[in-house]
């Protein structure tokens, strides 16, 4: 009886069980804010990207071409190249964009670019996967 009560009052290895339960709560608190912190950049980056992108929309300006130097890229293309530089860190493929406008006297949206000084709407959809596996199924399809 003696030696079975000195066992349990025994303390070694303790520190290794404390450790083990708490380990994973702690990686899983760390990656949480990581997720946390990458949606609210990713999110950010969008609504900076879509207010660049916007604004050549609404001014009809056009970008050079860099491929091909002394000749504009189409408007289309202006208003996607100007959200993909004050992106760069997204990777933006061509079929996340949408465009459509209202123009001035109009009262309904038209699918398309319009022309300068029509009241514009630029629609970027991006999905963004979180990496900690616990917070994916409290998005659809574990995408947010």
């Amino acid at each position: 009886m003696m030696r079975a009560r000195k066992r349990y009052r025994d303390e070694r290895g303790a520190s290794l069980v404390e450790a083990a339960i708490v380990t994973p709560l702690l990686l899983l608190l760390t990656f949480g804010i990581v997720d946390f912190a990458t949606l609210l950049y990713v999110n950010l980056a969008l609504e900076s990207g879509v207010s660049q992108a916007t604004r050549y929309a609404v001014t009809g300006n056009l970008m050079e071409d860099p491929d091909n130097p002394g000749s504009q890229l189409s408007r289309p293309e202006t208003i996607k190249a100007a959200m993909r530089k004050a992106t760069p860190t997204l990777t933006i493929p061509d079929s996340a964009f949408s465009f459509s406008y209202m123009p001035a006297d109009g009262s309904s949206w038209v699918a398309g670019t319009g022309g300068p000084g029509d009241i514009q709407r630029v629609t970027v959809t991006y999905e963004w996967t979180p990496m900690t596996p616990l917070i994916k199924p409290f998005f659809p399809g574990g995408k947010v």
